[in-house]
């Protein structure tokens, strides 16, 4: 039989059945060992590691001899069954080791700036302008394979859901979608300008108005962000989805089997709660801080106004006699020593807060039930300290830490308590995902400094209570808008459509866009909305932020072949570059210098 010109078979095929057989094997040099006059050698490709070796007799031992790791080599040589005591059970090539007969080398490697093996840690920005080098590491190549089976699941999941995928443009039109736009010069039309889209938003709306029913698409999106650990800078995709006829019920429940699932498969040992609680925004802020909540941190913050009302804890009682404050408590059950209180303390510093104050409960002296600590204690007396105690469900060993003002001023820093708290007292339950679906987001959000009145999420969802709920208090509306927290991160994030055009003109309005303005901004969608639009909802997950949590990794750049740095620069490729001065006259573009 001819060989193939480079493999008989893959770095991870050959086991004790094939002892004796001549094979053909091509891959990059792992590493060499030199076991006195004996060479081995791993080599690794696609799909795994097998040990080759040459001794002096060999005619490939001088090549081999001199090898540079990651050199691309390929081998001919006969397999060999390794003795019982030398087997490596940790690989699937682990019975067998091969002798090499030939040797050619296909690809010289260089002295490497990033080593491969051992991956020892490296600065990220030469992991970067090196990804290549970086991505033949074993744990980056198993997170781009993980990265694609969980694409491949969903759109599986998907297809068997009844939803059809269809494409959207990336070229397209500007759009508010809450991010700044990538924009991209016309050279047909000089002056003009192209956007890179968002999100496939008001695509996926028109293929409702169409009649397609039930659309997804794995979605690439484009957003001028300020970098974070979780986001990336430029690009990032979605699972974008779109149904017709339906209520946020529906949606919900067609979204859950479909990401619980893809958890389920991919969860490696890790539990997956199939019970998604939904909690209202303002329950999601009032007891977790945020409206990301991290349900695997059993605590829950409550509101203890009252027990500090005319108390004789001067700073809170104060405070209360101003409009719109409030005072709310963060239970720390197993907190109740003075060390751990002090510790917290300590934190809320660092914060940039004052302190926290907190009541911690002990044993009394002499054994006779239970007795409170701390200074705020002594000032409110025993009788409002006991109401906290029996509201918060606390006891022995327990303590209690307190923030007050106006919440959305201590929200966030509260949040970050609590699960600080949670961390330092192991009330984190590590291996699981926890899901909860957020609801009811108010619409509108007003300016702190000009008052002025904006929308706080999606500006195309349908109000809830329609056309009369936008005659009165625009604070008060609540959207059918509704995202998805999974261990304190949002991984998506959805709403039932405005499909109605006096509602929509009604609802831009409040924020101070004319009726011109809207249908200057969505003439397709104000269009589209005069010819038959069906109720319509929909979401879109966050794929590269499930593929994160899968991995167990917090830095998005893991899970991204070819990510942006933290400046959102292109290391390897040297992005964004200056264009050539025949570019720029090209389309009528000029680079006007910095004041």
């Amino acid at each position: 039989m001819s060989m193939h010109a480079y493999r008989s078979h893959t770095c991870a095929e050959l086991n004790k059945s094939h002892a004796g057989q001549t094979v053909r094997l091509s891959g990059w040099v792992h590493r060499v060992r030199d076991h006195g006059g004996v060479l081995f050698v791993d080599l690794r490709d696609h799909y795994g590691v097998t040990q080759i070796l040459a001794d002096s007799d060999s005619p490939a031992f001088a090549t081999i001899e001199k090898l540079k790791a990651e050199t691309v080599i390929r081998i001919d040589g006969r397999v060999k069954a390794r003795d019982e005591a030398l087997v490596n059970p940790k690989i699937p090539t682990g019975e067998i080791e091969v002798y090499v007969t030939d040797i050619e080398v296909l690809g010289p490697a260089e002295e490497l700036p990033l080593p491969v093996f051992g991956e020892p840690d490296y600065p990220e920005e030469t992991r970067l302008t090196y990804r290549f080098l970086d991505l033949r590491r074993d744990s980056l190549h198993r997170k781009m394979m993980l990265r694609s089976r969980v694409i491949k699941s969903m759109r599986d999941r998907m297809w068997n859901a009844g939803f059809t995928e269809f494409q959207t443009p990336i070229i397209t039109a500007s759009s508010p979608e809450g991010a700044r736009d990538f924009l991209v010069p016309s050279r047909l039309h000089p002056g003009k300008f192209y956007a890179l889209p968002q999100a496939p938003q008001q695509f996926k709306q028109l293929i409702m108005v169409a009649g397609f029913d039930r659309y997804f698409q794995i979605a690439p999106c484009f957003r001028d962000e300020d970098p974070r650990a979780d986001r990336s800078p430029t690009d990032f995709y979605q699972l974008d989805v779109e149904m017709s006829f339906v209520t946020q019920d529906d949606v919900l429940s067609a979204v859950q089997p479909v990401i619980q699932g893809v958890f389920e498969e991919f969860a490696e040992g890790r539990r997956v709660d199939t019970e998604w609680p939904r909690i209202s925004y303002a329950d999601s802020l009032l007891w977790y801080g945020t409206d990301k909540p991290d349900l695997r941190n059993p605590i829950r913050m409550q509101r203890v106004s009252e027990h500090f009302r005319g108390s004789g804890f001067a700073i809170f009682a104060k405070l209360l006699e101003n409009e719109g404050t409030e005072i709310r408590a963060i239970p720390a059950p197993g907190g109740g020593s003075r060390k751990f209180c002090d510790r917290m303390n300590a934190f809320a510093q660092r914060e940039g807060l004052p302190g926290m104050g907190y009541i911690f409960w002990r044993e009394a002296e002499g054994g006779s039930g239970i007795e409170a600590a701390g200074p705020i204690a002594k000032n409110i007396g025993p009788e409002r300290t006991e109401a906290i105690r029996a509201q918060l469900g606390l006891g022995v060993g327990d303590a209690v830490f307190f923030l007050g003002g106006r919440p959305d001023q201590f929200e966030a820093v509260a949040g970050r308590a609590r699960m600080e708290i949670g961390r330092e007292l192991g009330l984190i339950d590590e291996d699981t995902f926890r899901f909860a679906w957020i609801v009811d987001f108010p619409m509108y959000e007003k300016d702190p400094e000009t008052g002025k009145i904006d929308f706080s999420h999606n500006p195309f969802s349908m109000p809830q209570g329609g056309l009369e709920a936008l005659s009165g208090d625009p604070l008060k509306v609540l959207g059918y808008q509704y995202d998805l927290a999974c261990n304190g991160y949002e991984i998506l994030s959805g709403a039932i459509r405005n499909h109605k055009l006096e509602i929509m003109f009604k609802a831009f309005e409040i924020a101070g866009y004319s009726r011109e303005e809207v249908e200057k901004r969505f003439g397709g969608m104000v269009k589209a909305f005069k010819y038959g639009a069906p109720p319509h909802g929909g979401c879109a997950a966050g794929i590269d932020r499930i593929v994160m949590l899968l991995a167990r990794t917090s830095n998005i750049r893991e899970v991204i072949m070819f990510p942006m740095n933290q400046r959102a620069e292109d290391l390897l490729l040297g992005a964004p570059s200056e264009p050539t001065n025949e570019q720029l006259r090209e389309l009528g573009l000029r680079i006007v210098p910095k004041e």
